[in-house]
């Protein structure tokens, strides 16, 4: 039965796979076989269905939140000996170490000039996605409206949402390859450059205007999203609300600000909020174009450079920036929550 728990090989695997689908399979089976005779009472229904969630989400959400948050403050430290002294490993000659609780991780994550790079850098993601992806969509919504190419219009700005980070982010490395000045160019932007009598340039690695080239990706992605909401509103706006304000003399640009974005205003909030969620989660990005390096790095890619390449002395500060990261997400969050209750009562 060991290969069942440590599968090591392709049919091992396959056959604990098809083992786990089975049993998942018979205990729902039991389930709702025993929920459905006329005698169970109501508790034993509700244990039933939500019990296996509860433990799920206590065994793969909260523990390991938990497991995390005392991570953080967990520094490595000598080992000292009944003596005082230090304590020797007698096989390495090297000094031992064991984990101490400070401050020391979220002290450096704040004070030390490459973390704070990091942060710099989330704050302009956080900042410039979310609000030029919600304007850029808002108004490509308001200009195809109702125009004989709106379909087409708006399946060309939505098709970036159907790709993934990953592909979205190789795509975009090949539009800002580079090759030296008198080399054909294979890359879209730097011959755009050629072409306008410019020198190529290394959009990727050049700082600080590579990590807003790398925005721009996230931007190409989540305008699809913001457009699709937004139209949506735009076209929910009552028409007798736009009769009135034309009769009143409202029309053009005075009609979208006075009428137009004060009605969609839950939805535009919305849109802003869920982006910038996405974009304090943003990873996939920044790992696949640059892997963080030319000082390009955000907190979710440090958490995972720290936490699983830097060895045992990063899973500290990978652990302290994970909780930052929780901590700055939560307020968008609720509010996010909030603006979507305001939105469901209005309606």
């Amino acid at each position: 039965m060991d290969f069942l728990l440590n599968p090591t090989s392709v049919g091992d695997k396959l056959i604990s796979m098809v083992l786990a689908v089975v049993i998942f399979g018979v205990i729902m089976a039991v389930l709702l076989f025993a929920i459905d005779r006329p005698k169970v009472p109501n508790w034993v229904i509700v244990a039933a269905f939500l019990g296996p969630v509860a433990i799920l989400l206590a065994v793969g959400l909260f523990y390991p939140a938990a497991g995390t948050v005392v991570r953080s403050f967990q520094v490595s430290v000598n080992a000292v000996g009944p003596d005082g002294g230090p304590v020797i490993n007698p096989n390495t000659g090297q000094r031992l170490t064991e984990l101490g609780f400070s401050f020391d991780n979220y002290t450096r994550v704040f004070t030390d000039p490459a973390f704070q790079k990091t942060l710099l850098n989330t704050v302009w993601w956080v900042v410039l996605v979310p609000v030029v992806s919600t304007l850029f969509g808002l108004i490509y919504a308001v200009l195809v409206d109702r125009t004989r190419f709106e379909k087409a219009a708006k399946a060309l700005v939505f098709l970036p949402m159907a790709i993934s980070m990953v592909g979205a982010s190789i795509i975009w490395k090949f539009v800002y390859e580079y090759r030296q000045g008198g080399s054909p160019q294979i890359g879209l932007a730097n011959q755009v450059l050629v072409w306008l009598g410019a020198d190529p340039y290394q959009f990727i690695i050049t700082q600080p205007w590579n990590t807003f080239f790398l925005i721009v990706v996230m931007i190409w992605i989540n305008a699809g999203f913001a457009m699709t909401i937004l139209s949506a509103a735009i076209k929910a706006v009552p028409d007798d609300i736009v009769e009135a304000a034309q009769i009143d003399g409202a029309t053009g640009f005075k009609l979208f600000r006075r009428v137009t974005v004060p009605t969609i205003r839950p939805a535009v909030v919305v849109v802003l909020t869920t982006i910038a969620m996405g974009s304090l989660k943003a990873f996939d990005v920044v790992r696949t174009m640059t892997g963080g390096n030319y000082g390009t790095s955000i907190v979710a890619n440090e958490f995972y450079t720290q936490s699983f390449r830097q060895g045992e002395g990063g899973k500290g500060i990978g652990a302290a920036l994970a909780v930052v990261l929780f901590v700055i997400i939560i307020p968008v969050i609720v509010y996010n929550v909030r603006q979507m209750r305001l939105a469901e009562e209005v309606r």
